[in-house]
């Protein structure tokens, strides 16, 4: 196949991007010239991917003479877990990663973690009584089966994927420049302009009917997308929904071993203590300093297996989300005063992992379960269906030798719900079942646009929300994204470099400078 030559003029741009993401660790901006005081000791609250990632590029930023302290409860990954069924291990939160996803192909570059090795699959929608569509093995099949039923909508869609990626892969160049911005807003609008903050308050459906795209084509290919990445229907954020499609692109890849190694691998490499222990409170305190002037910390009260204690520290990162059902941090002492829940509700998606027998018959096929080679089966939004999906899914290491089992043989389905699954639903869906293990997420956000106000990155002068991004999209790269910007907008603040700081038209600014 031939490339056209704006193919390899951006493809060429996507190189160089990754290649200078790949120099940042080398460019400590801890040991420009002209740089004051460090901070002594920072906190981060959350080993998630967003906490993770913030104290890895924290420690680039502020240097190796910084004490950073990452508060964590529970395991280190937040969402990102895996389960154990007979003898190996699963996916049952974030699963899969763009091509395009700079951060996290730099994350395990630096940490040595291969790529999880790929296993074909094949996809099919369901709607809720029978598959309206099932991929074949030919592609110039699929094509046609596409053309026929939706005209150039499919091919279309690709194109307006690519032109809001195109957009999207500029905060890759501002961040290599150590450019950062002080709100959601305005880093969406640095990236994609009034388009990305139009994207941002209206609907998916009414940003691609917009464009001309079918109804049917909505209903019928973009909402199984949807329900399957973000467990909602047409009616989220056109933004969110653009990541969505994007993630149904070709060329998803995992980190072998699971995706949550890649936190663990941060925490490691930021030399970052891990203090378990559940943040209950963060409180402005006064101290005299040297200079005979006065200071201002943060105190962080909380509470471990070895009861209540409480530190002092000159910079805090929250990471984790602050609304209802996902913490219960209280802030004391500031003024305006901090809330300890936004507003907006995160969604419930209940992920199920089954080891059994599919009864394809549930999905109105007549082929037999020997000859049914189908691994993802997506819904469409119809009332009748109680599932947004249904996965044959692979271990988070493949063996040698390893072929994925057919239908008529017991292997492990991830089914993803709005509500835990019944008994009666599960013996409809399988002839036999030998181990299922649930997980309730609060995973993402309920999006419903309009957006009128994301949560703010700055809570007070040298506290930080890195989880206000989710409110645009919730991922894997954007909470690595919101966790550079975050640990940039520290830096920049702490030393009072203004001019690194919401910056507008960087993008023809720095267009020569790659």
């Amino acid at each position: 196949m031939t490339l056209s030559l704006r193919t390899l003029l951006f493809l060429s741009m996507r190189a160089l991007l990754f290649l200078g993401l790949c120099q940042t660790g080398r460019r400590s901006l801890a040991s420009a010239p002209g740089l004051g005081e460090q901070p002594k000791r920072i906190a981060v609250v959350g080993a998630g991917i967003g906490g993770t990632s913030a104290a890895y590029f924290l420690r680039q930023e502020f240097g190796a003479g910084v004490r950073i302290d990452v508060f964590e409860p529970g395991a280190v990954g937040g969402r990102l877990a895996t389960v154990k069924i007979g003898d190996y291990e699963y996916e049952t939160g974030g699963a899969v990663i763009h091509p395009l996803n700079l951060h996290m192909k730099h994350f395990i570059d630096k940490l040595g973690i291969p790529q999880r090795k790929d296993v074909p699959s094949k996809s099919a929608i369901f709607d809720g009584k029978e598959l309206i569509f099932e991929e074949s093995d030919w592609f110039i099949v699929n094509m046609l089966r596409l053309l026929w039923r939706y005209g150039f909508n499919f091919l279309r869609m690709q194109m307006w994927v690519e032109g809001i990626l195109d957009k999207f892969m500029r905060i890759y160049q501002y961040q290599q420049f150590g450019y950062s911005f002080s709100s959601v807003e305005k880093l969406l609008h640095a990236m994609g302009g009034d388009s990305f903050l139009t994207l941002l308050n209206q609907t998916l459906e009414e940003a691609m009917l917009g464009d001309g795209f079918s109804q049917v084509f909505l209903n019928d290919m973009v909402a199984p997308i949807t329900r399957v990445n973000y467990g909602q229907s047409v009616r989220i954020n056109g933004f969110v929904g653009a990541v969505s499609l994007a993630g149904a692109d070709s060329g998803l890849w995992a980190v072998d071993g699971g995706n949550k190694r890649v936190c663990s691998g941060l925490l490691y490499h930021s030399k970052a203590e891990l203090i378990a222990a559940r943040v209950t409170s963060v409180s402005v305190k006064v101290r005299p300093s040297k200079s005979g002037t006065t200071a201002t910390f943060y105190e962080i009260n909380y509470v471990g297996e070895s009861g209540s204690a409480h530190s002092l520290y000159d910079l805090v990162i929250i990471a984790t989300p602050l609304h209802q059902g996902k913490s219960d941090i209280s802030f004391s002492g500031f003024s305006p005063p901090i809330p300890s829940h936004y507003p907006g509700r995160y969604h419930q998606t209940v992920s199920t992992l089954v080891h059994g027998r599919l009864n394809v018959s549930y999905l109105g096929t007549t082929e037999q379960a020997s000859k049914f080679t189908v691994s993802d089966i997506f819904t469409t939004d119809s009332k009748g269906c109680a599932i947004n999906s249904l996965s044959s899914i692979d271990p988070v290491h493949i063996p040698p030798g390893y072929v994925r089992p057919p239908g008529s043989q017991a292997k492990v389905w991830k089914l993803f719900s709005p509500q835990p699954l019944s008994q009666e639903q599960l013996e409809h869906m399988f002839l036999s079942r030998d181990s299922v293990s649930e997980t309730r997420w609060l995973a993402y956000p309920a999006y419903r646009p309009p957006q009128r106000m994301t949560p703010p990155f700055i809570l007070h002068d040298r506290l930080y929300y890195l989880n206000a991004v989710e409110w645009a999209a919730s991922a894997m790269e954007m909470s690595a994204i919101s966790a550079r910007n975050v640990a940039l907008l520290a830096h920049h603040r702490w030393h009072a470099q203004e001019g690194k700081i919401d910056q507008e038209d960087l993008h023809t600014r720095l267009r020569g400078e790659l």
